[in-house]
């Protein structure tokens, strides 16, 4: 571990996985932002390719954190927050470490925080990289009559409603500033989720606390998007990882029985019914045995477990 530097106001946690390049470019950009106040944790997951002792060698003033093995984005995260709350950080941000920040990103959330105390947490406007005219994400709602979290203004130019600060039902996991005196009541990211959905059961127990979680749109940064299901060759099966959808699968499930109301219960397992239907068939029909199988597993597991914290 490099203790590095350490401002114990804001600590920015960015989790690596064999991807020295994403990394450092991240990196790269946060020592750019205006706020001196931060310190930024890398969170080394099991790395096979020593990128998270590269990135230590490459940047002496951060923290690096080393996991053993891959603990997902859900454990490499806690690790990161352990350290922050451990360390008396007041904020926490977890950030994907395949974006990019506006060197001013930090100041609207941090001035949203302090000047509201019943704000839990916050999240930024997020651009694609790629193309920086269009969102990847303007604000996030959550439909319980099919049980599904949505995002507004995907791959399209931001609208009004994109440019207004909000009130939200979640707040995704790419930029998610929390205080760490909220981490602990809520506890952490669950662990057996391993990726996708723990930020909407975060901050579903977020709001259970009494909390707002608000979309700040004044603070920006650009995503990369999917750079870590992605498989490096495409084969007949597609370019997306077949775990991808297993765990999209099996969490959205588990949000689902978590948080479902009674009665709501009927249009969720219709609308659910309907769409494991359409995607098997499509799957069947492109002749994807992985991905097919992959959603199978996926319903069974979810069915069968729960979210679980430690």
């Amino acid at each position: 571990m490099n203790e590095g530097i350490v401002s114990n106001r804001i600590a920015i946690i960015l989790v690596n996985w064999n991807s020295f390049d994403f990394t450092n470019d991240c990196i790269q950009s946060l020592k750019k932002a205006r706020s001196a106040d931060f310190s930024i944790i890398v969170v080394d997951n099991g790395s096979q390719d020593e990128s998270g002792k590269r990135l230590q060698a490459e940047h002496p003033d951060i923290i690096v954190l080393f996991s053993p093995d891959n603990k997902g984005f859900t454990g490499g995260n806690n690790i990161g927050f352990r350290y922050a709350i451990e360390h008396g950080f007041t904020y926490a941000m977890l950030l994907n470490n395949d974006t990019f920040v506006e060197p001013d990103f930090l100041e609207p959330l941090v001035a949203h925080l302090e000047a509201n105390p019943e704000t839990g947490a916050v999240q930024s406007r997020i651009y694609f990289n790629h193309d920086r005219t269009l969102l990847w994400n303007g604000g996030n709602g959550f439909n319980y009559f099919t049980g599904w979290a949505n995002t507004s203004g995907e791959n399209q130019l931001p609208k009004p409603r994109h440019l207004k600060q909000k009130k939200m039902s979640w707040i995704t996991g790419c930029a998610f500033m929390v205080r760490t005196s909220v981490l602990k009541e809520t506890g952490l990211l669950a662990e057996n989720m391993f990726i996708y959905s723990e930020d909407v059961d975060l901050s579903f127990r977020i709001r259970q606390k009494g909390y707002d979680l608000v979309y700040i749109p004044d603070s920006i940064i650009y995503h990369i998007a999917g750079s870590s299901n992605k498989k490096k060759v495409k084969d007949k099966e597609g370019i997306v990882n077949p775990i991808v959808h297993y765990l999209n699968q099996r969490n959205r499930i588990w949000i689902q029985k978590k948080y479902t109301p009674w009665y709501a219960i009927p249009t969720v397992i219709l609308f659910n019914f309907f769409y494991t239907t359409l995607i098997l068939g499509y799957f069947a029909v492109r002749r994807r045995p992985k991905k097919f199988m992959a959603i199978v597993n996926g319903v069974k597991d979810g069915i069968k477990g729960s979210i679980q914290y430690e």
